[in-house]
């Protein structure tokens, strides 16, 4: 599939973008974490911060947009590198202090196996810190599954509709459990985003859940698609200037054991 990513679109709402990935390094805990990986890097500039406030010796970024990390790899800096890799295929050479995610892992199915898969690159007595959006139940991420389920788009988008596999923040917490980590916090928290106006809002999903779609149909039809989604969207949100546009995200951190410890079953 194209690279459907815009760094500049993405970018364009950096500061809201960015307060999760504060909150979730504020979990972490410094001591002992020398090598860290970062999975879903995007522009990188995140996990320059990262890097640097952790002082870590080696953190690596990984995403799968060529897009995202032509502007990551212009921060590189001294034990600080980016390579191109898909989470869902991939497998690093060795384990980390502290692996960490923020906004990348909702993209993937099947958490559970997903979850025992990252904390298997966590080394004995490291840190998993993971955030992911969980506003798919919110109008905007419902009204495109909608439109995505009319015609024309069904049948150009071969009745694809993006669908989430993100889990309750209890059943994360069980599944930490189930995992063998000794300390772990989830919790969900909505951030309060006051933007210019609802039509924002499409421009935020375009940078995000609506890159699913655009990877999936030519240059007219997604022009067409946004355009039924935008009237169909806008026709539900309220017109008041500034938009409040609240956003259900889950983050949790776990530390998992310093000598193995069976997984339960």
């Amino acid at each position: 599939m194209p690279d459907a990513w815009n760094p500049d679109r993405y970018g364009s709402f950096s500061d809201e973008r960015s307060r999760p990935f504060v909150d979730l390094l504020s979990l972490v805990r410094p001591a002992g974490v020398r090598e860290v990986l970062d999975l879903g890097c995007g522009t990188g500039q995140l996990t320059n911060r990262l890097h640097r406030e952790l002082s870590a010796t080696v953190t690596l970024g990984i995403d799968r947009s060529e897009a995202m990390l032509e502007r990551a790899r212009a921060v590189q800096a001294a034990g600080l590198r980016f390579e191109a890799g898909d989470v869902a295929g991939y497998e690093p050479e060795g384990t980390f202090d502290l692996v960490f995610s923020n906004a990348c892992l909702h993209w993937l199915d099947d958490h559970p196996s997903l979850w025992r898969r990252v904390l298997g690159w966590v080394r004995p007595g490291g840190q998993l810190a993971i955030q992911i959006p969980a506003n798919h139940d919110s109008v905007p991420h419902r009204v495109a599954n909608e439109v995505a389920a009319r015609e024309p788009h069904r049948t150009a988008l071969e009745g694809y509709t993006r669908q989430s596999p993100v889990l309750a923040p209890e059943a994360y917490a069980e599944l930490l459990n189930e995992l063998g980590c000794a300390e772990a916090e989830v919790f969900l928290r909505v951030y309060g985003h006051q933007l210019a106006s609802r039509e924002a809002v499409v421009e935020w999903m375009r940078g995000t859940t609506l890159t699913t779609y655009e990877e999936r149909l030519d240059a007219d039809a997604f022009e067409c698609f946004v355009e039924d989604y935008s009237r169909e969207l806008l026709g539900r949100l309220s017109p008041a200037r500034p938009f409040f546009y609240p956003f259900k995200r889950i983050l949790m951190w776990a530390r998992k054991p310093a000598a193995a410890a069976p997984v339960r079953t």
